[in-house]
């Protein structure tokens, strides 16, 4: 290893067989997958521009390439479910969750961001990151979208995607800015409960709020990847494959130490 975000022999062996085999024609790939893999985890967890990329890494033409043709596919997306799948094994759990957390979390955008928008009430001109996660924090989807989309509206679009393919989902905690017609949608197209946990005026300071603490934990995690205390990317798919790989490399790391 020689940086800290490379994967290890054996959490390579974990996702490889992820990745389609090599073809027997035509000229041998020059960089093997676990070497540009290495070198988006590289970005993901340090921040820094592509073109900033340590040289003993693949040229960042072609590791963003591969970004690209591996989000569009679906290949990242296809990591992060089956890494998922199996952390929840490991303890004790279905693959498919009943019980679900959903938030909401506004990032300021750089000025190469594609669309955006601005969050009057957090004072961000930027995106937001909309997240449904299972009671382990892991995550179940992310919908990225400007800021200046209210929460119950993302969240409709974000459940609209989630609920189909996760159809076990019977109750979901959320906070007060959830409350309203969205819980009476939820309940009459899906049959899922939305439960409000709100903070009592009588709080002061900080205080950890019963299934609020996970979904808040979950962005601390996301929060020690540095390209992902800000939106740079240009295109949403993008923004949504940084947060998939930040949690896949997360979960590598827990499932190695299982």
């Amino acid at each position: 290893m020689r940086y800290a975000s490379d994967i290890t022999d054996e959490q390579w062996k974990i996702i490889s067989y992820c990745f389609p085999k090599a073809a027997k024609t035509g000229r041998p790939r020059k960089y093997s997958y676990r070497e540009i893999l290495n070198a988006i985890f590289y970005v993901n967890k340090t921040g820094c521009q592509w073109r900033y990329l340590p040289k003993d890494l693949p040229p960042w033409q072609t590791v963003y390439g591969y970004l690209r043709r591996w989000t569009n596919c679906g290949l990242i997306h296809q990591i992060h479910e089956h890494l998922r799948d199996h952390i929840r094994k490991l303890d004790g759990r279905k693959y498919q969750p009943t019980a679900a957390i959903i938030d909401s979390q506004s990032v300021k955008a750089s000025e190469t961001c594609g669309q955006r928008g601005y969050d009057a009430g957090k004072k961000v001109n930027g995106r937001k990151r909309h997240i449904l996660v299972d009671t382990l924090g892991l995550l179940l989807l992310v919908l990225v979208l400007p800021a200046d989309i209210q929460d119950r509206d993302g969240a409709r679009l974000l459940l609209a995607r989630a609920l189909p393919l996760f159809g076990k989902i019977k109750l979901i905690w959320a906070d007060g800015g959830y409350a309203g017609k969205l819980v009476q949608w939820t309940q009459g197209k899906f049959h899922c409960v939305m439960e409000i946990v709100k903070r009592s005026d009588k709080l002061c300071g900080f205080t950890v709020l019963p299934r609020r603490w996970v979904v808040e934990r979950t962005f601390g995690w996301l929060g020690r990847y540095r390209r992902l205390n800000r939106d740079y990317e240009r295109k949403q798919q993008t923004a949504q494959a940084m947060v998939y790989l930040a949690m896949s490399r997360l979960m590598l790391s827990r499932w190695v130490k299982h």
